[in-house]
């Protein structure tokens, strides 16, 4: 018996056989790759062209707080390089809305589009700014869901990255010009402030409200969601996608607003060779 047992103590352990170097490197490199991606797909201004489609549901609307309002944001970005030290960056939103209508049932079809053009600077360090126009053309397909009116206004974005973070905000402010004197004219405010936490393996944490202050409304202008949620980038084949799912309660808000706002997006990402 003795002799059984230091037979099996002496026994050679078998190690799993390691990867080889190179598959080793290719996976550090396709996880480095992964993240950079990520801390681009979170920056608004980045060098990087992207397709979100963001859909925004907002349950409990209507005075009987049964109603869904659902807006889906198909907002492509596309920039472009002026010169070494300077970038242009496209960013614009088309709505496409689901409203409840004022008699039952809903109005659906596309609101208003809403183009914005950043100048963003060649800056050393971890900043990333942009600023330029923000314009409102009166596309909707029905009166209900667009404001009748041409607008335009400032805008502007900072961006600061540091190890596992991302975090920034976007404003803008937005008056009506010209338009249709029958409507009510707009002077409408955004802060979009949003802070990201990258994990292992293309997983972050975000939260990333849209804060808004109707100037025209007599009372209830502030909307005001506090929330988050979590995303992933990864590939389906050789396409890079960025998914997120968010949820949001709304702590100021209009009458007849809805208390709370799910938000799920998937942006296709087409990054620079």
């Amino acid at each position: 018996m003795a002799d059984q047992q230091e037979q099996l103590r002496a026994e050679p352990v078998i190690a799993e056989p390691d990867l080889p170097a190179q598959t080793r490197e290719a996976t550090a490199q396709d996880s480095g790759a992964t993240e950079a991606l990520a801390e681009q797909a979170q920056n608004p201004i980045a060098n990087l062209i992207s397709v979100p489609f963001q859909n925004n549901t907002t349950l409990g609307m209507g005075p009987k707080e049964d109603q869904t309002l659902n807006v889906l944001n198909i907002q492509p970005v596309v920039p472009f390089r002026l010169n070494e030290d300077l970038t242009l960056v496209t960013r614009t939103i088309l709505p496409v809305v689901s409203q409840p209508a004022a008699v039952g049932g809903n109005n659906n079809g596309i609101g208003d589009l809403n183009p914005t053009f950043f100048l963003v600077p060649k800056l050393p360090g971890r900043w990333t700014v942009g600023f330029g126009p923000t314009l409102v053309l009166p596309t909707a397909s029905r009166d209900e869901l667009g404001s009748g009116q041409w607008g335009m206004g400032p805008a502007a974005v900072a961006v600061y990255t540091r190890g596992p973070w991302v975090a920034g905000g976007l404003v803008n402010q937005i008056w009506s010009v010209a338009g249709d004197s029958d409507r009510r004219s707009v002077n409408q405010f955004l802060l979009q402030p949003f802070v990201n936490f990258n994990l292992p393996n293309g997983w972050y944490l975000v939260s990333s409200p849209i804060i808004t202050a109707n100037w025209q409304a007599s009372s209830d202008r502030w909307l005001v969601p506090i929330g988050g949620g979590f995303g992933r980038v990864f590939r389906v084949g050789s396409q890079p996608v960025n998914a997120s799912l968010q949820a949001y309660a709304n702590v100021a808000k209009p009458d007849l607003f809805g208390d709370v706002t799910i938000r799920a997006q998937i942006q296709l990402l087409f990054p620079r060779p």
